[in-house]
Protein backbone atom coordinates (compact mmCIF):
# COMPACT_ATOMS: atom_id res chain seq x y z
CA UNK A 1 0.00 0.00 0.00
CA UNK A 2 2.28 2.44 0.68
CA UNK A 3 4.45 1.33 -2.21
CA UNK A 4 1.79 2.28 -4.12
CA UNK A 5 0.78 5.71 -2.62
CA UNK A 6 5.03 6.29 -3.05
CA UNK A 7 4.97 4.97 -6.63
CA UNK A 8 1.67 7.79 -7.65
CA UNK A 9 3.52 10.74 -5.75
CA UNK A 10 7.16 10.29 -7.02
CA UNK A 11 6.86 7.85 -10.09
CA UNK A 12 10.36 7.83 -11.02
CA UNK A 13 11.51 6.82 -7.49
CA UNK A 14 13.47 3.30 -6.76
CA UNK A 15 10.98 1.96 -4.86
CA UNK A 16 8.16 2.61 -7.80
CA UNK A 17 10.36 1.23 -10.30
CA UNK A 18 11.32 -2.39 -7.91
CA UNK A 19 7.38 -1.99 -7.63
CA UNK A 20 6.60 -1.57 -11.12
CA UNK A 21 9.08 -4.04 -11.96
CA UNK A 22 7.40 -6.91 -9.97
CA UNK A 23 4.30 -6.04 -11.10
CA UNK A 24 5.57 -6.91 -14.90
CA UNK A 25 7.25 -9.85 -13.63
CA UNK A 26 4.11 -11.32 -12.22
CA UNK A 27 2.23 -10.70 -15.46
CA UNK A 28 4.81 -12.02 -17.80
CA UNK A 29 5.25 -15.25 -15.43
CA UNK A 30 1.47 -15.59 -15.81
CA UNK A 31 1.17 -15.12 -19.78
CA UNK A 32 4.32 -18.00 -19.64
CA UNK A 33 2.50 -20.60 -17.95
CA UNK A 34 -1.18 -19.46 -20.12
CA UNK A 35 0.96 -19.72 -23.07
CA UNK A 36 2.56 -23.22 -21.70
CA UNK A 37 -0.47 -24.32 -21.00
CA UNK A 38 -2.06 -23.57 -24.49
CA UNK A 39 0.24 -24.42 -27.27
CA UNK A 40 1.16 -21.01 -27.88
CA UNK A 41 4.01 -20.52 -30.01
CA UNK A 42 7.21 -19.63 -28.08
CA UNK A 43 8.12 -16.77 -30.76
CA UNK A 44 5.84 -15.09 -32.64
CA UNK A 45 6.93 -12.21 -35.33
CA UNK A 46 4.12 -10.24 -37.11
CA UNK A 47 4.48 -8.07 -39.62
CA UNK A 48 7.68 -7.16 -39.34
CA UNK A 49 9.20 -4.83 -41.11
CA UNK A 50 12.87 -3.03 -41.52
CA UNK A 51 14.16 -0.80 -42.98
CA UNK A 52 17.82 1.19 -42.81
CA UNK A 53 18.43 4.49 -44.53
CA UNK A 54 15.03 4.01 -46.74
CA UNK A 55 16.52 0.68 -47.76
CA UNK A 56 14.22 -2.46 -46.77
CA UNK A 57 15.90 -4.96 -45.06
CA UNK A 58 13.40 -7.30 -43.65
CA UNK A 59 9.73 -6.84 -45.53
CA UNK A 60 6.73 -7.70 -43.90
CA UNK A 61 7.78 -11.03 -42.12
CA UNK A 62 5.43 -13.50 -40.27
CA UNK A 63 6.92 -16.59 -37.96
CA UNK A 64 5.34 -18.68 -35.83
CA UNK A 65 8.54 -20.74 -33.48
CA UNK A 66 6.75 -23.33 -31.42
CA UNK A 67 7.69 -24.04 -27.67
CA UNK A 68 10.65 -26.74 -27.49
CA UNK A 69 11.50 -26.31 -31.39
CA UNK A 70 14.67 -25.44 -33.12
CA UNK A 71 14.46 -23.47 -35.93
CA UNK A 72 16.96 -22.86 -38.26
CA UNK A 73 17.46 -19.22 -40.25
CA UNK A 74 19.27 -20.20 -43.48
CA UNK A 75 20.48 -18.20 -46.62
CA UNK A 76 23.69 -16.29 -48.38
CA UNK A 77 25.47 -13.30 -46.91
CA UNK A 78 23.33 -10.34 -46.53
CA UNK A 79 19.70 -12.04 -47.26
CA UNK A 80 18.96 -10.80 -43.60
CA UNK A 81 18.80 -13.83 -41.23
CA UNK A 82 21.18 -12.15 -38.43
CA UNK A 83 19.32 -8.93 -38.45
CA UNK A 84 15.85 -11.26 -37.84
CA UNK A 85 18.03 -12.69 -34.86
CA UNK A 86 18.52 -9.47 -33.34
CA UNK A 87 15.58 -8.17 -33.94
CA UNK A 88 14.02 -11.11 -31.64
CA UNK A 89 16.75 -10.26 -29.40
CA UNK A 90 16.02 -6.77 -29.14
CA UNK A 91 19.01 -5.30 -30.41
CA UNK A 92 17.79 -3.76 -33.19
CA UNK A 93 14.49 -1.78 -33.34
CA UNK A 94 11.77 -2.44 -35.52
CA UNK A 95 10.54 -0.13 -38.30
CA UNK A 96 7.27 -1.59 -38.48
CA UNK A 97 5.37 -5.65 -36.66
CA UNK A 98 5.44 -7.32 -33.06
CA UNK A 99 7.44 -9.62 -31.55
CA UNK A 100 6.05 -11.77 -28.96
CA UNK A 101 7.89 -14.62 -26.64
CA UNK A 102 6.05 -16.71 -24.53
CA UNK A 103 2.66 -14.79 -25.64
CA UNK A 104 4.21 -11.65 -23.92
CA UNK A 105 5.05 -8.53 -26.72
CA UNK A 106 8.58 -8.11 -26.36
CA UNK A 107 8.70 -5.40 -29.39
CA UNK A 108 10.14 -2.36 -27.09
CA UNK A 109 11.47 -4.76 -24.40
CA UNK A 110 15.07 -4.20 -23.48
CA UNK A 111 16.98 -7.98 -24.31
CA UNK A 112 17.73 -7.87 -20.29
CA UNK A 113 13.75 -8.63 -20.21
CA UNK A 114 13.25 -10.64 -22.87
CA UNK A 115 14.09 -13.90 -20.97
CA UNK A 116 16.74 -14.92 -23.48
CA UNK A 117 20.12 -15.75 -23.99
CA UNK A 118 22.78 -15.27 -27.00
CA UNK A 119 25.39 -16.81 -28.54
CA UNK A 120 27.65 -14.82 -30.88
CA UNK A 121 29.59 -15.74 -33.68
CA UNK A 122 32.45 -13.82 -31.81
CA UNK A 123 33.19 -15.64 -28.25
CA UNK A 124 32.53 -12.19 -26.41
CA UNK A 125 34.37 -13.45 -23.93
CA UNK A 126 36.03 -11.18 -20.38
CA UNK A 127 39.57 -12.23 -21.09
CA UNK A 128 40.81 -10.72 -17.75
CA UNK A 129 38.17 -13.71 -16.00
CA UNK A 130 38.33 -16.80 -15.70
CA UNK A 131 35.64 -19.18 -17.49
CA UNK A 132 33.73 -19.33 -13.79
CA UNK A 133 33.76 -16.02 -13.74
CA UNK A 134 32.65 -15.31 -17.72
CA UNK A 135 30.03 -17.82 -16.73
CA UNK A 136 28.97 -16.29 -13.09
CA UNK A 137 29.61 -12.23 -14.13
CA UNK A 138 25.27 -11.79 -16.04
CA UNK A 139 24.27 -13.61 -12.99
CA UNK A 140 26.01 -11.42 -10.22
CA UNK A 141 24.59 -8.52 -11.80
CA UNK A 142 21.06 -9.06 -11.92
CA UNK A 143 21.35 -10.28 -8.60
CA UNK A 144 20.80 -13.39 -8.48
CA UNK A 145 22.40 -15.24 -4.91
CA UNK A 146 25.11 -17.00 -4.96
CA UNK A 147 24.06 -20.46 -4.24
CA UNK A 148 21.96 -20.28 -7.20
CA UNK A 149 24.72 -19.18 -9.26
CA UNK A 150 26.67 -21.98 -8.11
CA UNK A 151 24.28 -24.43 -8.76
CA UNK A 152 23.50 -23.04 -12.09
CA UNK A 153 27.32 -22.98 -13.07
CA UNK A 154 27.66 -26.84 -11.67
CA UNK A 155 25.31 -27.99 -13.69
CA UNK A 156 26.01 -26.01 -16.40
CA UNK A 157 29.80 -27.39 -16.49
CA UNK A 158 28.48 -30.84 -16.17
CA UNK A 159 26.49 -30.17 -18.95
CA UNK A 160 28.98 -29.02 -21.79
CA UNK A 161 31.57 -31.21 -20.04
CA UNK A 162 33.89 -28.05 -19.06
CA UNK A 163 34.79 -28.71 -15.49
CA UNK A 164 38.23 -28.80 -15.53
CA UNK A 165 38.02 -25.34 -17.27
CA UNK A 166 36.41 -23.00 -14.86
CA UNK A 167 39.57 -21.80 -13.38
CA UNK A 168 41.34 -21.10 -16.34
CA UNK A 169 40.89 -17.57 -18.70
CA UNK A 170 39.77 -17.36 -22.41
CA UNK A 171 43.91 -16.96 -23.49
CA UNK A 172 44.37 -20.81 -22.24
CA UNK A 173 41.28 -22.72 -23.75
CA UNK A 174 41.07 -23.74 -27.38
CA UNK A 175 38.31 -22.69 -30.19
CA UNK A 176 35.66 -25.22 -29.58
CA UNK A 177 36.39 -24.88 -25.45
CA UNK A 178 35.99 -21.08 -25.74
CA UNK A 179 32.86 -22.11 -27.59
CA UNK A 180 31.87 -24.08 -25.16
CA UNK A 181 31.67 -21.55 -22.19
CA UNK A 182 30.42 -19.03 -24.79
CA UNK A 183 27.18 -21.42 -25.16
CA UNK A 184 27.19 -22.15 -21.14
CA UNK A 185 26.91 -18.43 -20.55
CA UNK A 186 23.53 -18.47 -22.43
CA UNK A 187 22.57 -21.41 -20.28
CA UNK A 188 23.02 -20.50 -17.35
CA UNK A 189 20.83 -17.66 -17.01
CA UNK A 190 17.87 -20.57 -17.03
CA UNK A 191 15.94 -18.66 -20.39
CA UNK A 192 12.73 -19.67 -22.46
CA UNK A 193 14.63 -18.98 -25.83
CA UNK A 194 18.12 -19.41 -27.09
CA UNK A 195 19.45 -17.96 -29.92
CA UNK A 196 22.87 -18.97 -32.02
CA UNK A 197 24.16 -16.35 -34.19
CA UNK A 198 26.78 -18.55 -36.60
CA UNK A 199 28.08 -19.80 -33.40
CA UNK A 200 30.04 -22.50 -35.36
CA UNK A 201 31.60 -20.33 -38.28
CA UNK A 202 35.26 -19.41 -36.65
CA UNK A 203 36.28 -23.04 -35.98
CA UNK A 204 37.26 -25.59 -38.20
CA UNK A 205 35.62 -28.56 -40.16
CA UNK A 206 36.59 -30.92 -37.29
CA UNK A 207 35.81 -28.81 -34.31
CA UNK A 208 32.61 -27.81 -36.85
CA UNK A 209 31.49 -31.23 -36.32
CA UNK A 210 31.87 -31.97 -32.90
CA UNK A 211 29.76 -29.02 -31.67
CA UNK A 212 27.22 -29.60 -34.05
CA UNK A 213 26.91 -32.66 -32.67
CA UNK A 214 27.01 -31.59 -29.07
CA UNK A 215 24.20 -28.46 -29.64
CA UNK A 216 21.76 -31.19 -30.77
CA UNK A 217 22.40 -33.26 -27.88
CA UNK A 218 22.21 -30.41 -25.80
CA UNK A 219 18.81 -29.30 -27.39
CA UNK A 220 17.15 -32.47 -26.88
CA UNK A 221 18.30 -32.66 -23.03
CA UNK A 222 17.25 -29.28 -22.56
CA UNK A 223 13.96 -29.10 -24.35
CA UNK A 224 14.53 -25.15 -24.94
CA UNK A 225 13.38 -23.18 -27.80
CA UNK A 226 16.21 -22.59 -29.85
CA UNK A 227 16.86 -20.37 -32.93
CA UNK A 228 20.30 -20.90 -34.97
CA UNK A 229 21.09 -18.91 -37.79
CA UNK A 230 23.99 -19.81 -40.38
CA UNK A 231 24.58 -20.38 -44.05
CA UNK A 232 25.94 -23.56 -43.54
CA UNK A 233 23.31 -26.39 -45.16
CA UNK A 234 24.51 -29.00 -43.51
CA UNK A 235 24.29 -27.17 -40.04
CA UNK A 236 20.78 -26.31 -41.59
CA UNK A 237 20.01 -30.08 -42.20
CA UNK A 238 21.41 -32.07 -39.44
CA UNK A 239 20.28 -30.01 -36.30
CA UNK A 240 16.87 -28.46 -37.57
CA UNK A 241 13.29 -29.19 -36.46
CA UNK A 242 12.23 -26.80 -39.36
CA UNK A 243 14.11 -24.31 -41.36
CA UNK A 244 13.32 -20.86 -42.65
CA UNK A 245 15.43 -20.56 -45.99
CA UNK A 246 15.36 -17.01 -46.54
CA UNK A 247 16.82 -14.51 -49.47
CA UNK A 248 16.47 -10.74 -50.16
CA UNK A 249 14.91 -10.12 -46.20
CA UNK A 250 12.15 -12.77 -46.90
CA UNK A 251 11.18 -16.25 -46.15
CA UNK A 252 11.41 -18.05 -49.70
CA UNK A 253 10.29 -21.75 -47.58
CA UNK A 254 9.47 -22.87 -44.08
CA UNK A 255 9.22 -26.52 -43.30
CA UNK A 256 11.02 -30.02 -42.19
CA UNK A 257 14.46 -30.56 -43.46
CA UNK A 258 13.12 -32.93 -46.25
CA UNK A 259 10.37 -31.03 -46.92
CA UNK A 260 12.87 -28.54 -47.92
CA UNK A 261 15.34 -31.17 -49.85
CA UNK A 262 12.67 -32.73 -51.37
CA UNK A 263 10.07 -30.24 -52.82
CA UNK A 264 11.71 -26.76 -53.14
CA UNK A 265 8.88 -24.50 -53.76
CA UNK A 266 11.13 -22.74 -55.85
CA UNK A 267 14.63 -22.59 -57.94
CA UNK A 268 16.66 -21.01 -55.35
CA UNK A 269 16.22 -23.16 -52.57
CA UNK A 270 16.54 -25.83 -54.55
CA UNK A 271 19.49 -24.58 -55.48
CA UNK A 272 20.39 -23.26 -52.23
CA UNK A 273 19.91 -26.52 -50.44
CA UNK A 274 21.86 -29.37 -51.51
CA UNK A 275 26.11 -30.51 -51.56
CA UNK A 276 26.87 -31.34 -54.48
CA UNK A 277 24.20 -28.75 -56.13
CA UNK A 278 21.08 -29.66 -58.13
CA UNK A 279 21.50 -29.96 -61.86
CA UNK A 280 19.44 -27.42 -63.93
CA UNK A 281 18.42 -28.26 -67.61
CA UNK A 282 16.66 -25.60 -69.88
CA UNK A 283 13.67 -27.07 -71.18
CA UNK A 284 10.00 -27.17 -72.78
CA UNK A 285 7.32 -28.58 -71.13
CA UNK A 286 4.83 -30.75 -73.40
CA UNK A 287 1.52 -30.28 -72.42
CA UNK A 288 0.63 -33.84 -74.04
CA UNK A 289 -0.97 -36.14 -73.06
CA UNK A 290 1.62 -37.68 -72.68
CA UNK A 291 3.08 -34.47 -70.54
CA UNK A 292 6.92 -34.46 -70.97
CA UNK A 293 9.77 -32.54 -70.68
CA UNK A 294 12.10 -32.09 -73.52
CA UNK A 295 14.99 -29.90 -74.51
CA UNK A 296 16.84 -30.45 -77.84
CA UNK A 297 16.50 -34.27 -78.25
CA UNK A 298 15.76 -35.40 -74.73
CA UNK A 299 12.88 -36.02 -73.70
CA UNK A 300 11.93 -37.24 -70.37
CA UNK A 301 8.48 -38.12 -68.97
CA UNK A 302 6.01 -36.67 -66.17
CA UNK A 303 3.52 -39.03 -65.71
CA UNK A 304 4.79 -40.19 -62.38
CA UNK A 305 5.78 -36.56 -61.31
CA UNK A 306 3.51 -34.80 -59.11
CA UNK A 307 2.71 -31.12 -60.01
CA UNK A 308 1.89 -27.90 -57.88
CA UNK A 309 0.24 -26.85 -60.34
CA UNK A 310 -2.27 -29.70 -62.08
CA UNK A 311 -3.14 -27.51 -64.75
CA UNK A 312 0.35 -26.28 -65.80
CA UNK A 313 0.60 -24.93 -69.55
CA UNK A 314 3.18 -25.59 -71.61
CA UNK A 315 6.22 -23.41 -71.90
CA UNK A 316 9.55 -22.75 -71.04
CA UNK A 317 10.55 -24.41 -67.90
CA UNK A 318 13.67 -25.96 -65.81
CA UNK A 319 14.26 -29.62 -64.43
CA UNK A 320 16.19 -30.44 -61.28
CA UNK A 321 17.87 -33.37 -60.64
CA UNK A 322 20.02 -34.26 -57.58
CA UNK A 323 23.38 -35.65 -58.07
CA UNK A 324 22.31 -38.40 -55.79
CA UNK A 325 18.86 -39.30 -57.58
CA UNK A 326 20.95 -40.69 -60.77
CA UNK A 327 22.12 -44.32 -61.08
CA UNK A 328 24.27 -45.74 -63.74
CA UNK A 329 24.60 -49.03 -65.36
CA UNK A 330 21.20 -51.57 -65.25
CA UNK A 331 20.15 -49.87 -62.48
CA UNK A 332 20.03 -46.37 -64.59
CA UNK A 333 18.71 -48.43 -67.96
CA UNK A 334 15.50 -49.43 -65.33
CA UNK A 335 14.56 -46.12 -64.72
CA UNK A 336 12.12 -43.82 -66.23
CA UNK A 337 14.28 -42.14 -68.18
CA UNK A 338 17.91 -43.18 -69.02
CA UNK A 339 20.48 -42.33 -71.45
CA UNK A 340 23.79 -43.06 -72.35
CA UNK A 341 26.69 -40.53 -71.66
CA UNK A 342 30.17 -39.76 -71.93
CA UNK A 343 31.98 -38.76 -68.78
CA UNK A 344 34.09 -35.87 -68.36
CA UNK A 345 35.40 -35.22 -65.02
CA UNK A 346 36.35 -37.49 -61.90
CA UNK A 347 36.25 -36.16 -58.54
CA UNK A 348 36.74 -38.74 -56.13
CA UNK A 349 35.51 -37.18 -52.51
CA UNK A 350 36.03 -40.09 -50.26
CA UNK A 351 32.53 -41.85 -49.26
CA UNK A 352 31.78 -41.09 -52.46
CA UNK A 353 32.50 -39.83 -56.31
CA UNK A 354 31.34 -37.49 -58.05
CA UNK A 355 31.11 -37.68 -62.19
CA UNK A 356 30.49 -34.95 -64.14
CA UNK A 357 29.01 -35.47 -68.28
CA UNK A 358 26.99 -33.54 -70.44
CA UNK A 359 23.12 -33.31 -71.04
CA UNK A 360 21.20 -31.86 -73.00
CA UNK A 361 24.11 -29.42 -73.56
CA UNK A 362 24.53 -28.81 -70.55
CA UNK A 363 27.25 -29.85 -67.72
CA UNK A 364 25.31 -32.50 -65.68
CA UNK A 365 26.41 -34.28 -62.34
CA UNK A 366 25.49 -37.80 -60.57
CA UNK A 367 27.35 -39.32 -57.66
CA UNK A 368 28.85 -43.31 -57.44
CA UNK A 369 30.21 -45.01 -54.90
CA UNK A 370 33.92 -44.27 -54.58
CA UNK A 371 34.47 -48.57 -55.55
CA UNK A 372 33.15 -47.47 -58.71
CA UNK A 373 36.07 -46.98 -60.74
CA UNK A 374 34.57 -44.55 -64.04
CA UNK A 375 37.32 -42.89 -66.13
CA UNK A 376 37.04 -39.53 -68.02
CA UNK A 377 36.16 -40.79 -71.77
CA UNK A 378 34.32 -43.62 -70.42
CA UNK A 379 30.69 -44.19 -72.22
CA UNK A 380 27.82 -45.15 -69.28
CA UNK A 381 24.14 -45.67 -69.25
CA UNK A 382 22.45 -42.89 -66.49
CA UNK A 383 18.94 -42.37 -65.70
CA UNK A 384 16.61 -40.98 -62.96
CA UNK A 385 13.24 -41.00 -61.77
CA UNK A 386 11.27 -37.76 -62.63
CA UNK A 387 8.83 -38.42 -59.99
CA UNK A 388 11.70 -37.39 -57.87
CA UNK A 389 13.16 -34.32 -60.33
CA UNK A 390 11.43 -30.71 -59.81
CA UNK A 391 10.38 -28.53 -62.26
CA UNK A 392 10.23 -24.85 -62.11
CA UNK A 393 8.81 -21.87 -64.08
CA UNK A 394 11.36 -20.56 -66.10
CA UNK A 395 10.22 -17.30 -65.87
CA UNK A 396 9.39 -17.00 -62.10
CA UNK A 397 11.30 -19.54 -60.77
CA UNK A 398 8.84 -21.11 -58.53
CA UNK A 399 7.82 -25.06 -58.59
CA UNK A 400 5.29 -26.17 -61.34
Amino acid sequence: MAGSILGKLFPFSRAARAEQTARRAAERDQLRKAAGDAAIPSISVRDLSLSFGGAPVLEHLDLDIMDGEFLVLLGPSGCGKSTLLNCIAGLIDLTDGQIFIKGWNVTWEEPKDRHIGMVFQSYALYPQMTVRRNLSFGLSSAGVPKDEISKRIARTAELLQIEPLLDRRPSQLSGGQRQRVAIGRALVRDVDVFLFDEPLSNLDAKLRSELRVEIKRLHQRLANTMVYVTHDQIEAMTLADRIAVMKSGQIQQLGAPHEIYDRPVNRFVAGFLGSPQMNFLSGQLQSGPPRAFRAGDMSVPLDRYAFDKPDAAGGPCVLGVRPESVAIGADGSARPFSREVEIEIVEPMGANTLVWTKLADTNFAFLVDSQSRLKAGERVTIGFDPARASLFDEATGVRM
